[in-house]
């Protein structure tokens, strides 16, 4: 009887950890080849070449009007960009990185006697449970978490992001 109990157990173990639902996702759909970012919009659309294949409600920076140009400003940089990282462990669920800030980026900043900030990234939510409202970022593009488990899988390092004002 206690063996056929441990297996019995074992058996149902792994059949709630197979129903489980994992951050991590597959896609094998068209090659995502460039991000597009409105912010007047507050649209994040994945385009294969002109087509677009999603798009996304999005919250930025918490002062969103204007290019990012310091640190700490709560602005969502703007122009051409690169998706260049991912963070599987973030904060904010999961989340890419964009190479902000680029050169002229720096010489901005620094023409202002101040540094330019970084750690710019598409990223999820904080609190899976409290629905985010307006924007509050730091600078970020943020979406749900349901949504970034989509992003993540779809966007490759390397792709092309650019944000529009």
């Amino acid at each position: 009887m206690k063996r056929r109990s441990v297996i019995l157990g074992g058996t149902a173990l792994v059949a709630l950890g197979a129903c489980s639902s994992s951050k991590f996702k597959r896609y094998d759909g068209p090659e995502i080849t460039y991000v597009v970012v409105n912010k007047a919009d507050r649209r994040m659309y994945l385009l294969h070449h002109d087509q677009v294949l999603e798009d996304y409600d999005i919250r930025l920076g918490f002062a969103p009007v204007g290019h990012k140009e310091i640190e700490g400003d709560g602005r969502t940089p703007e122009g051409h960009y690169m998706i260049d990282r991912r963070n599987p462990n973030s904060a904010f669920h999961l989340s890419l990185g964009i190479d902000y800030p680029r050169q002229h980026d720096w010489a901005k900043a620094k023409e202002m006697g101040k540094p330019p900030g970084g750690d710019i990234f598409i990223h999820g939510q904080k609190d899976p449970f409290k629905r985010d409202k307006g924007d509050w970022t730091w600078g970020c593009i943020a979406v749900t978490n349901k949504e970034i488990e989509d992003v993540y899988a779809m966007v490759r390092d390397g792709t092309p992001i650019l944000i529009n004002a």
